[in-house]
């Protein structure tokens, strides 16, 4: 059995859609990071990194959400939630590599510049900097990277919940969703979906 351990208003989403959408049985566990949960020594233990999502297994522990996102499509080939061709797969994980390596980082200088600063003026100046700098990223992504209807064009996959997180964190960055017409159209077709809407809902439970 698989088990996801996971908090609310995290990447983390994208893996919990992951897992709804592949059809595999599995569990979650829920983290509160307002309370430190991440940093317990039972969860430490499990990942030492203290931040999620982890996905457990039956051969071991997996971190880091590209990673996490690329397992599950292996190994529920049924669900088709990546591409099998090689070069296909690679362009999905280059998506997903810029999701995690750029997208979520500028995200992250708004809420958690302590990971690269302790100086007062310094936090200040890198959350003036996340309009700007997610901007630039959506406009990248409309322009270049998202192929429609989905991530990978007509193929649905685990990029697509990935997208859909940051997506959905742009309001709160200070950025209208609305001026990048791809991404606001991909974010409404997400949300019709199914499985993501059994994610939200194990978010919010």
């Amino acid at each position: 059995m698989l088990t996801l351990y996971f908090a609310p208003h995290t990447c983390a989403l994208a893996s919990l859609i992951a897992l709804e959408e592949s059809g595999l049985p599995f569990e979650t566990r829920k983290l509160n990071l307002k309370e430190g949960e991440q940093r317990s020594p039972e969860y430490l233990a499990i990942n030492p990194k203290g931040r999620v999502p982890t996905l457990v297994t039956n051969r071991g522990v997996l971190t880091e959400t590209p990673a996490i996102l690329a397992y599950i499509a292996q190994i529920a080939p049924a669900a088709q939630l990546a591409p099998l061709d090689p070069f296909e797969f690679a362009r999905m994980q280059a998506f997903n590599s810029y999701m995690c390596s750029t997208v979520h980082v500028n995200h992250s200088h708004g809420r958690r510049g302590s990971r690269w600063t302790d100086d007062a003026a310094a936090l200040e100046t890198m959350k003036a900097k996340v309009p700007q700098t997610m901007t630039d990223c959506f406009e990248l992504i409309d322009a270049h990277m998202l192929e429609c209807p989905w991530v990978m064009g007509e193929y649905y996959s685990v990029a697509d919940a990935y997208l859909f997180v940051m997506t959905g964190w742009l309001r709160s960055d200070g950025v209208d969703p609305a001026r990048f017409r791809k991404a606001t159209a991909h974010y409404a077709r997400m949300i019709e979906r199914p499985a993501v809407q059994r994610a939200l809902e194990r978010e919010q439970a």
